[in-house]
């Protein structure tokens, strides 16, 4: 069974996928840099966005069986970029934290993130930067309200 799509979808399609890839090569190749795995950092930005979840919490969130999420728990604690603190409320709960440590490697690898699309950004004009960050804008809404994300 064959679906033909209006050449603009399809060109729309292969694009997304492309620019997705190649952000997400250029962005474990920048990982390198600070001594941090994807899931480790993945791990990380979810807790900054949720603080103080437990570890089934964090396991649903990234879509991870427990036993893997705790070994990449153990190798983030054992590097000083989170903490396990009990829960006051109910000693047997165990919440994650984000240390200092893990927040400014937070911000370091954004910012080198920002600075290589702002490299690849430099050789457009600033209509044409508008535009485009417009046009993600609005796709990105469509999505979200369609549940996509």
């Amino acid at each position: 069974m064959s679906l033909e799509f209006d050449e603009s979808v399809v060109k729309v399609e292969r694009l997304l996928r492309h620019v997705a890839f190649i952000i997400k090569k250029r962005g474990r190749e920048i990982l390198e840099d600070f001594e941090i795995t994807n899931p480790q950092f993945n791990a990380l930005l979810t807790l900054r966005d949720h603080p103080d979840i437990t570890m089934g919490e964090l396991c649903e969130k990234l879509f991870l069986a427990c036993s893997t999420a705790t070994d990449l728990i153990d190798r983030l604690e054992k590097n000083g970029y989170l903490e396990r603190r009990r829960d006051p409320q109910d000693r047997r709960v165990i919440r994650l934290s984000i240390s200092d440590k893990g927040r400014h490697v937070i911000s370091e690898v954004i910012a080198a993130r920002r600075r290589y699309v702002a490299s690849i950004l430099k050789q457009l004009s600033q209509e044409e930067i508008d535009r485009l960050a417009e046009s993600l804008e609005k796709l990105h809404s469509l999505m979200f309200a369609e549940n996509v994300v």
